[in-house]
């Protein structure tokens, strides 16, 4: 790749960048950070259709990062349930704070980066993006797209960050990078890449070698390990009772049912009523229900008719509705 087909790129983003909430059209002053930073934050692991909804709705409620530092931890927990990867909302409360401590975002990436759950590529999105700044922000997208420019099988990070920098015009990271990753979404996809419609077809090694797929060559996955445990279903009078789970760890700080501890071994007793599989990044877990009459642990009753309100995690949502769909649950739920 080079310098004219990076101005090449960048005239091609003009005529067809994604129009998303967050961004600022090409040539239009730089994007609120704050809209940044929370969106780059809630599309880590997760699709653009799935977090423009929940990105509009969160930015409505908490407009800008002073009320979102003011709010409770209860309720962004409750707000973020659904979008998965817990940890995040977690430390966008603590980066919150953090912001309005010091009276404003950083703007650079070496600062943005000490902030609570911002790494590498958050911090030079920010940067980039929001104020402007030379940073390079390597996410799948940009490393696919500049691997398969430069015909790099085994992409180095380091490289590729410094292939960015080489290649981006001054003062346009923020536009260059979004241009990368647009056209690495749409077009140079990591199978059946659309070459015939790419504008740096002309200048690709991969495309040049026949077999673009190839580059870069795809990655071992790691296998997941398997994980067992039993959810706790305690009804009573219309209600289900619900605990908060500790602050560390997967779902930490969600409300959940009660249950046993996740354990490599089946916990279930033979009483199940059903399970649950969940994938989470790291593990998979066969996640059993059982009917219990007394409350277990730390919680409160929620009324069933209100459960969609609970801020339930998508695993004990759909252990929820497991139960719920049985015909004892909803006779009592009428």
């Amino acid at each position: 790749m080079t310098a004219n087909s990076a101005d090449q790129l960048l005239r091609y983003y003009v005529d067809n960048f994604r129009r998303l909430p967050w961004r600022s059209a090409p040539g239009e002053r730089h994007p609120d950070p704050y809209r940044v930073w929370l969106s780059e934050v809630m599309l880590q692991q997760t699709t653009v259709a799935t977090v423009i909804p929940r990105f509009e709705r969160f930015v409505e409620r908490w407009p800008d990062v002073a009320a979102l530092a003011a709010a409770s931890d209860a309720d962004v927990m409750q707000e973020w349930a659904g979008l998965g990867y817990y940890a995040r909302a977690r430390n966008l409360i603590a980066c919150a704070r953090a912001v309005v401590a010091a009276d404003g975002f950083p703007q650079t990436a070496d600062e943005l980066r000490k902030l609570p759950g911002l790494g590498d590529y958050t911090a030079a999105a920010i940067a980039a993006i929001a104020f402007g700044q030379q940073a390079a922000p390597i996410d799948t997208n940009v490393e696919r797209v500049l691997a398969r420019l430069d015909g790099i099988e085994k992409p180095d990070r380091k490289l590729i960050q410094r292939r960015f920098l080489e290649l981006s015009p001054p003062g346009r990271a923020g536009d260059f990078a979004q241009a990368l990753m647009d056209l690495g979404s749409a077009i140079c996809r990591p199978v059946k890449p659309r070459c015939g419609e790419c504008p740096l077809a002309d200048d690709c090694a991969a495309f040049a070698s026949g077999t673009p797929e190839a580059f870069p060559a795809p990655r071992k996955r790691a296998i997941r390990p398997q994980r067992y445990g039993t959810a706790w279903w305690v009804e009573r009078r219309g209600s289900v009772w619900l605990v908060r789970r500790q602050a560390k760890g997967l779902l930490g700080g969600m409300p959940a049912l009660p249950g046993t501890d996740w354990t490599s071994q089946p916990t279930a007793s033979g009483d199940a009523v059903g399970t649950v599989r969940h994938v989470f990044t790291h593990l998979a877990l066969d996640l059993s229900i059982e009917r219990r009459t007394e409350p277990v642990g730390e919680g409160w009753w929620h009324p069933l008719e209100k459960l969609d309100e609970a801020g339930l995690p998508t695993l004990y949502r759909r252990a929820a509705a497991l139960v719920m769909d049985m015909p004892e649950t909803a006779a009592a739920a009428a």
